[in-house]
């Protein structure tokens, strides 16, 4: 199982908020460059870049800085956060993006996001299925749809797509454990998939149990920025 590290970022700075609430922010580094540094130091080879600013502007905004990670460390990156037109993503991309991810695009503009993966790929699009009570919330978690979980992944499925973000808003920043739950719900109705479980991650013991559900990855954001996960933890995990 990858572990994946999120960098969130907000003015062009790491941090995390609690359960999608914009007005709990907490920033936790000015240099996300370092942190990412940090990360490949310990043996990780993959990171979610997630773009704050522009899941709210409903734009790309920090491409910059992903621009910067991409060309200064050999970490493969998924962005997501507001890429909303056939220009955020070009941007993406070409600012060393390896994926995607879109989550309010794809049920926002399904026609759109269909484009993408015939023109990308499916292996270049990760489907962010973010969830309230196995209903999709778009928007940075601002909005809650009348969209079920499942139907969104299996129309996706349908169209090629593999690798899922799955996160339940309820479970993140507080650090109180992932949706096991839910996730072996996914992984029996949809063993095809390569489902990145996010939220809620807290401890070793919980990176133990996704890997044992055959969990492709799990990403984890504050459990490191608040020391609960080591980075020397995680590289003996890697081992």
């Amino acid at each position: 199982m990858y572990i994946i590290p999120a960098i969130d970022l907000i003015d062009g700075k790491c941090v995390r908020l609690t359960q999608g609430d914009y007005n709990q922010k907490k920033e936790y580094n000015s240099d996300p460059l370092e942190v990412a540094k940090g990360y490949e130091d310990a043996g990780i080879e993959k990171l979610h870049l997630v773009d704050l600013d522009g899941a709210k502007a409903k734009k790309v905004i920090n491409y910059k800085v992903l621009e910067l990670i991409a060309s200064k460390t050999n970490l493969k990156i998924d962005f997501g956060g507001g890429v909303q037109s056939d220009e955020d993503i070009k941007v993406v991309f070409e600012s060393g993006a390896e994926q995607v991810t879109g989550g309010s695009i794809a049920v926002k503009n399904e026609e759109l996001f269909t484009r993408w993966i015939e023109k990308y790929g499916a292996e270049k699009i990760i489907l962010g299925a973010d969830v309230r009570e196995e209903y999709i919330a778009i928007s940075g978690w601002q909005e809650k749809t009348e969209v079920h979980l499942f139907d969104f992944l299996q129309k996706y499925i349908d169209k090629g797509l593999r690798d899922v973000i799955c996160t339940d808003v309820s479970k993140d920043g507080l650090l109180m454990g992932p949706s096991f739950d839910l996730y072996a719900k996914l992984m029996a109705k949809f063993p095809e998939i390569n489902l990145i479980a996010s939220g809620g991650v807290s401890s070793m013991q919980d990176l133990d149990k996704l890997a044992e559900m055959d969990i492709y990855g799990a990403i984890v954001g504050k459990a490191i920025y608040e020391k609960k996960i080591t980075l020397n933890e995680i590289y003996c995990f890697n081992k």
